[in-house]
């Protein structure tokens, strides 16, 4: 299970190393917002479709790639917070992978729960089951998990999510109650974190703003 990629495909590419990550066999959970900031999105795509065994929760940001890819939509929000990048990634491939890009997130769900009752979504989940889970924007952008730490979640053996960036605080993805934080700032100065959720041994990129450079951070 991987947090928030962010357009790092450098970054992606050391944690599946590093991990040994068998793309036939083992199973990958990406947590969302695998686009936007760094600039390869489309290789991060790329990469992840040749998993067979993949899983990617929606986030926001995926969202809002998923709207440009089907409506053309750029609203200020996503252009100013690293879709101008995600956009100019996708301007030099055919359009042939938009559009194969585009059918295949337009099918990402926007949480999974594995058969051992484990919960996977980008924002979070309600403490019980409500009807706030119908609206998929709290599934994509609520940070009370976060917020109210630490808090478990008894509906769920454990919760997985990413959207909050935790890089200022922790390097290593943290733990309060049952519910896991996993964004370890991989889109920003921080790092990318992948676990194995059985062992939770963590396998981690190098600071993602070394391997793209400080001056294509300071243009985010």
């Amino acid at each position: 299970m991987i947090g928030d990629i962010h357009g790092g495909y450098k970054s992606l590419m050391q944690c599946l190393e590093r991990s040994k990550f068998d793309y036939d066999s083992d199973t990958l959970i990406s947590l969302g917002d695998e686009n936007d900031g760094w600039p390869e999105t489309v290789e991060v795509y790329e990469e992840l479709f040749k998993i067979k065994n993949l899983i990617c929760v929606m986030g926001n940001h995926t969202y809002w790639l998923m709207q440009w890819l089907m409506f053309g939509a750029t609203p200020t929000i996503w252009t100013t917070q690293g879709g101008r990048a995600t956009i100019d990634s996708y301007l030099q491939h055919d359009h042939k992978i938009w559009i194969k890009h585009r059918e295949k997130i337009n099918k990402f769900p926007y949480y999974y729960v594995d058969d051992k009752n484990r919960c996977f979504v980008h924002g979070g989940v309600s403490a019980t089951i409500s009807e706030r889970e119908a609206d998929f924007n709290f599934l994509m952008w609520d940070r009370a998990l976060w917020d109210n730490r630490p808090v478990t979640v008894k509906r769920f053996k454990e919760v997985y999510i990413g959207h909050t960036s935790i890089y200022r605080s922790s390097l290593v993805p943290v733990k309060f109650g049952n519910v896991w934080i996993m964004d370890t700032g991989g889109g920003y100065e921080g790092v990318l974190s992948l676990m194995d959720v059985e062992s939770k041994e963590i396998f981690q990129s190098d600071k993602v703003s070394e391997l793209y450079g400080e001056d294509y951070y300071q243009k985010m």
